[in-house]
């Protein structure tokens, strides 16, 4: 069964909602729409206080090379333009909207018929994805459309779809590959063009066999995109460890997958390329995954952006008693939100309330120097070095062990016997390491 090479973990899977087909969450009283949801320069809000929107009406406009269009979620009127607190903990600029009605834009095709004919250039279908606001839905939210602009002198051999959903807990990927496979495997061949590759190969792991058969079965019908098998093993979703898996190609380190001849997209991204493309219609909802061992309804919500995480929470049941955290994302990368008032945005994978006793940190030790960490680690670092120099603000010497290849996945601190916060360090030691890396580059 193919894998990655180098360290990874086994957290217990928990894809408790695996089951729960998609459902339509109602559409929220009042919507906040930020206006950065993507990695990259904030969009330039282009409406003002009064003015009436629909679904789908452009809000902000992504002006910087790395930006993002935003859209309208709902129809109503602009209540405000200020800021909010959203997943981060911050308050940021937002478009605030009072909701009346369900209008969409007239552009909007929003029939159920599946359109396969694609008739759009590879230079309308990145123009198409830019405008319409599509984002990577993996996490990373990094701007689609610049994924597709392969640099000069480089060549895409091969696209790869992440169907792998490692993260704990998380199923909304899992459900679009059952329920929008269709419209995927379309997204999948327009990205296809765009990138001028005859090859998709869609990596998906093996406890999800009914969307490895049910992709295999549909992907008959389409020449060139084949369905890969993984072996469980976390962070295998992860885009170098995707790679290593799938061609057995290493990223070299701080290069990009282009350099490997390889672009990474997710499964979620190709059904909002098929909509952006086929259907005329912005990435301005995505399915979110609400769950926990103690939510009564753990659910996968098809969620317009802009809605609030409460209205999630009780659609599921409400908030269980034993909630010790609330997680925006899975348990190993996720961050723990403070208020339940923060919006759904384009790289909500999920919310997860986790029980008091799983959620609360065991006292940290000293390190045993065990290697554990080191062994974990799938970028092939050393975390206690890294994340001891980092505590000290030793930064020079967190570049020079590699930091900045660090992914975050948190196995370090999974596989620690010890409990010590090794993600907490590499998190600050790569924040601030990047941060002189760039002043070192404006000289």
């Amino acid at each position: 069964m193919k894998t990655f090479a180098k360290g990874g973990v086994h957290p217990a899977e928990n894809k408790i909602a695996a089951n729960a087909p998609i459902e339509v969450m109602p559409i929220p009283k009042k919507a906040y729409i930020p206006v950065s949801q993507h990695l990259g320069a904030p969009a330039t809000v282009v409406v003002k206080r009064g003015d009436m929107v629909k679904a789908g009406t452009l809000l902000a406009k992504g002006e910087a090379f790395i930006s993002a269009n935003i859209h309208s979620s709902v129809s109503g009127k602009v209540a405000k333009i200020d800021e909010w607190i959203d997943t981060s903990g911050y308050r940021r600029q937002m478009v605030i909207i009072d909701v009346e009605g369900d209008e969409w834009e007239d552009s909007i095709d929003r029939s159920e018929t599946i359109i396969k004919d694609i008739k759009l250039s590879k230079a309308e279908i990145i123009d198409k994805v830019k405008e319409m606001g599509v984002v990577g839905l993996g996490g990373a939210t990094f701007p689609s459309h610049v994924k597709l602009m392969v640099p000069e002198g480089k060549k895409c051999e091969v696209l790869l779809i992440n169907g792998v959903e490692c993260e704990p807990y998380l199923t909304s990927d899992h459900r679009v590959m059952l329920e929008r496979g269709e419209e995927m495997l379309i997204g999948i061949k327009i990205l296809m063009k765009a990138l001028e590759v005859d090859s998709a190969m869609v990596g998906i792991e093996n406890n999800k066999p009914d969307a490895i058969q049910h992709l295999t079965d549909l992907a008959k019908n389409y020449p060139g995109i084949s369905i890969h098998p993984l072996k469980v093993k976390y962070p295998q979703g992860a885009e170098k460890q995707l790679i290593k898996a799938l061609i057995n190609r290493e990223v070299p380190s701080g290069k990009l997958p282009i350099e490997v001849g390889a672009v990474v997209n997710n499964s979620g991204t190709a059904l909002a390329v098929y909509e952006a493309v086929q259907k005329n219609k912005p990435l301005f909802e995505r399915v979110v995954t609400l769950t926990g061992k103690s939510v009564s309804k753990p659910s996968n919500f098809l969620v317009r952006v802009g809605t609030p995480v409460n209205e999630l929470i009780e659609k599921a049941g409400g908030l269980p008693e034993d909630t010790g955290k609330i997680i925006n994302g899975g348990p190993m990368m996720g961050k723990a939100i403070t208020s339940t008032e923060v919006p759904v945005t384009k790289g909500s994978s999920g919310i997860l309330l986790m029980q008091k006793k799983e959620s609360s940190r065991m006292t940290a030790l000293t390190c045993i120097r065990c290697g554990k960490c080191v062994s974990a680690c799938p970028m092939g670092l050393e975390p206690f070095h890294i994340s001891l120099v980092s505590r000290h603000q030793k930064w020079e010497d967190a570049e020079k062990a590699h930091v900045m290849d660090c992914i975050e996945c948190g196995s370090c601190q999974f596989i620690c016997p010890s409990a010590r916060p090794l993600l907490d360090y590499m998190r600050l030691g790569k924040q601030t390491v990047g941060q002189i890396i760039r002043n070192r580059g404006k000289k």
